[in-house]
């Protein structure tokens, strides 16, 4: 092989590499804003009560907020099978934080102030858990595996419990990554890893957070889908 035909051919490998770049980047899946933060377009909202006019969940310079009562949870009006999320929020400063959670794959009618699904914990202390409830599934090390019958409100579930805590203060924002692809979901929280988690069940649902027990604020709410 001349110099010349050695040439032609890493020239050529290198043009077929950038066509083949360009159109793995044209073909990949653009981000979702699910929040506008200017409103509730594409939300919808559950509570416990029977008030229809309580103001649970209000957006205002920017922030999607809830003042945790009552009970209940606001999720997408659109369903979401395989995805990485990202969500900012905190505690708001000056407030004892409280409970919330970011519900993953819903499915069915609330049964309480939840409903069958698999929630990435907000409890402060807590962040990062992972709860599979009324007939959701998770898997995880039996270290890790926590199994909770006859809770007074959620009956029978399971859950994964957290590798490590990365919950930064009251008044400032964290970033939750959520990766749920398949059966598997990881969970990084201000850029460490937190939990990781198998067994779910694949189908697609909306993506909620609860209001349980106290404020807490929500800014940046970024999908995008995972390509089979």
């Amino acid at each position: 092989m001349t110099w010349r035909v050695f040439w032609i051919g890493i020239l050529a490998l290198g043009i077929a590499g950038t066509t083949m770049g360009t159109a793995l980047a044209e073909d990949a899946p653009e981000p979702i804003q699910l929040f506008d933060g200017e409103s509730l377009d594409g939300w919808a909202i559950h509570h416990v009560g029977e008030d229809e006019e309580v103001d649970l969940w209000i957006v205002e310079d920017g922030v999607l907020r809830t003042k945790g009562e009552p009970f209940g949870y606001i999720h997408t009006t659109e369903s979401f099978e395989s995805f990485n999320l990202t969500v900012e929020w905190r505690w708001p400063e000056g407030v004892e934080p409280t409970n919330s959670g970011v519900l993953l794959r819903i499915a069915g009618e609330p049964v309480t102030f939840l409903t069958r699904c698999v929630e990435a914990q907000l409890m402060h202390g807590n962040v990062g858990d992972i709860w599979a409830f009324y007939g959701a599934t998770v898997e995880g090390p039996e270290d890790r595996f926590v199994e909770i019958e006859d809770h007074a409100a959620l009956g029978d579930f399971v859950g994964v419990q957290k590798i490590t805590d990365a919950e930064r203060d009251p008044g400032e924002w964290n970033t939750y990554e959520i990766a749920l692809d398949g059966d598997q979901l990881t969970l990084v929280l201000n850029g460490e890893l937190v939990n990781e988690a198998t067994g779910l069940e694949v189908l697609a649902g909306p993506i909620g957070f609860q209001s349980e027990g106290g404020p807490i604020e929500f800014r940046k709410i970024e999908l995008t889908p995972i390509q089979e």
